[in-house]
């Protein structure tokens, strides 16, 4: 039996939740499920994502496959970084944003060195610049040029 961690919509018309299952692939959407590991609801502001780690990784180990938006889910609990035992780039929680803020603060202290790099780089980027202008002056010239011979006939 090919087990799959999926999502099973719940919820009324236009307001969907989800349950985070572990089910029979060849089982329908909603169709009967073998274990429920946790819950998704989209809809509010900062999303909410509960899920039993313990359970997700004991069913990945036995072999069970996420699909991509259940993947994504465990990313950002962290049960995919326990199962693979590799850091990922993940989402950052809600929860954890207002401690990188501080981070963001310091940035700008930074920012003028990183601002005096920028400044020599259209020094550079201005000699390409005028490289089009003097193309375009011959264009002027023929234009100028055809006009003459209209004027003459």
């Amino acid at each position: 039996m090919a087990v799959k961690l999926r999502l099973m919509r719940m919820g009324k018309k236009k307001q969907p939740t989800y349950r985070v299952v572990a089910a029979d692939s060849r089982k329908a959407r909603n169709g009967r499920f073998i274990e429920v590991l946790g819950f998704y609801d989209p809809r509010r502001d900062p999303s909410v994502i509960e899920i039993d780690n313990d359970k997700a990784v004991g069913w990945l180990q036995n072999g069970a496959q996420p699909t991509e938006r259940v993947e994504k889910l465990l990313k950002i609990t962290g049960a995919w970084e326990s199962f693979t035992g590799v850091a990922s780039e993940a989402v950052v929680p809600a929860a954890a944003t207002p401690a990188e803020e501080p981070v963001a603060e310091e940035a700008p202290v930074e920012e003028p060195v990183a601002e005096e790099a920028p400044v020599e780089e259209p020094v550079a980027e201005e000699a390409p610049v005028e490289e089009p202008v003097a193309e375009e002056a011959p264009a002027d010239e023929a234009i100028e040029a055809a006009a003459d011979e209209k004027e003459e006939a």
